[in-house]
């Protein structure tokens, strides 16, 4: 269709990821060139995420750094899309002349209207309705994957209808829109038959997937749906809110072989007063209560979540009751975030702001429990035999990066084996763990 080179950037998280991966494969689909060096597309194409300030930030400089090859490289033009054109599509184009076009975050499959206008030299900008469903085909038939090829991503809903008071993005990706159990099993289907051996689901919470449409929860239909298919290995499940989490989705959990003991969880604080001001819907007890249960079930399970140190107005006592939250729950992985202030949340409005320097402090205090649980959780392996999938080599030794049930990729640890024989990327191998660090674990081959 047109003769032009196009190079994508994806920033923020693998929802956005997603949303790049269709974007490519209706691009491909048009017959547009679509290559992985900046310096030499027509087009840049950067999804943006702007949640938190560091990645507004990130979003920003990306731009400013592609706008540089409209002087030094062959580059005509700059599409921004996702969460920052849907946010700042005003400021993108009035402060930002590197920018040709803007895409708001339920836009994406309009690209190709965006591409013909940067062409013609003109300058776009669609928003459009947020709440709007995406076409199902264009998910199963166009995308192209972008990861290492023996794992995607599944995204089984779209939006949010929580109202924490920390969180933009109920305003940038509108309400929770999910997908049918139909058309997401044809996706894992044709994911499946491309060779993809582990699908990891996500959504903003897809503990409550399937309400919007069904009027109850269906995580446990969808999940037993998707063990049909025989050439999935592994079934991930990501971003689970905790009072959303049902008995139905424990028990599919237990039984079946093929879903993963891992879930991500996240909980946010510890304290119940930090967690009525976030506008969380779960309290400690609650928590503990589905870890309790979680646990109960699957022994051996995996539990990630994330924690926000620094929320306005957290006092030392309500800082002491997360340390001890922390301390007492003790989970398998955890990340720690600082409270970034959001414009145009009702955190953002709060009195007690509390200081970044205070905010890091108690990051830190946090992330050395953790570390400490984290050692002898990863120490408790040493001995045991794991089924591990294979990621790379490196480069100077015979060692290579695996990842067992416990790593999601990109956020969690890696097993790395030592092994003579030459391991294919993708393969899954079993081994024996004969050492461990604070996060990682060493093995060899059985």
């Amino acid at each position: 269709m047109l003769d032009i080179n196009l190079a994508f950037i994806s920033l923020g998280c693998d929802k956005n990821l997603v949303d790049s991966e269709v974007m490519l494969g209706i691009c491909s689909k048009k017959g547009i060139n679509v290559i992985q060096e900046e310096e030499k597309a027509d087009i840049i194409v950067i999804n943006t995420c702007c949640f938190i300030k560091d990645a507004l930030e990130e979003s920003i400089e990306t731009i400013l750094e592609c706008g540089k090859l409209k002087e030094t490289g062959n580059c005509k033009g700059i599409i921004v899309t996702g969460c920052l054109a849907q946010r700042y599509e005003k400021e993108l184009f009035d402060e930002m002349p590197e920018v040709d076009a803007v895409l708001g975050t339920a836009e994406y499959e309009n690209i190709i209207d965006a591409v013909n206008a940067v062409i013609q030299g003109r300058k776009i900008k669609s928003l459009g309705n947020f709440d709007k469903v995406m076409k199902d085909e264009n998910n199963s038939l166009n995308r192209i994957i972008t990861t290492a090829g023996h794992y995607a991503y599944l995204k089984i809903a779209e939006g949010c209808d929580s109202k924490c008071t920390y969180c933009v993005i109920p305003s940038l990706r509108g309400a929770y829109r999910s997908r049918s159990i139909e058309s997401l099993f044809d996706e894992a289907n044709i994911l499946a038959q491309r060779g993809i051996k582990e699908i990891i689901l996500v959504a903003q919470d897809t503990a409550v997937y399937g309400k919007d449409l069904y009027g109850e929860s269906k995580l446990h239909e969808l999940l037993e749906k998707l063990c049909s298919i025989d050439s999935l290995e592994w079934i991930r499940l990501l971003y689970c809110y905790p009072e959303n989490i049902t008995d139905d989705t424990i028990n599919v959990m237990a039984k079946n072989d093929k879903i993963l003991n891992y879930i991500d969880m996240p909980v946010q604080h510890g304290s119940d007063t930090v967690l009525k001001r976030m506008g969380r819907r779960s309290n400690a007890a609650l928590i503990k209560q589905k870890v309790e249960k979680l646990r109960a079930a699957m022994p051996d399970i995996t539990i990630r979540t994330s924690i926000i140190t620094g929320f306005p107005q957290e006092s030392e006592h309500e800082f002491g009751e997360l340390a001890e939250f922390v301390d007492n729950i003790k989970f398998d992985r955890l990340g720690v975030f600082t409270y970034s202030q959001e414009e145009g949340t009702l955190a953002a409005k709060m009195e007690g702001q509390i200081l970044e320097q205070l905010k890091n402090d108690r990051k830190e205090i946090i992330m050395g429990i953790q570390r400490d649980i984290s050692a002898k959780k990863c120490e408790s392996f040493v001995g045991k035999e794991l089924k591990v999938i294979v990621e790379g080599k490196l480069l100077d030794d015979n060692v290579y990066c695996t990842r067992s049930y416990r790593d999601a990729p990109e956020i969690d640890g890696l097993v790395f084996v030592n092994s003579d024989e030459e391991l294919l990327t993708g393969d899954f191998v079993n081994v024996v763990i004969t050492a461990a660090s604070d996060y990682d674990l060493y093995g060899k081959i059985i």
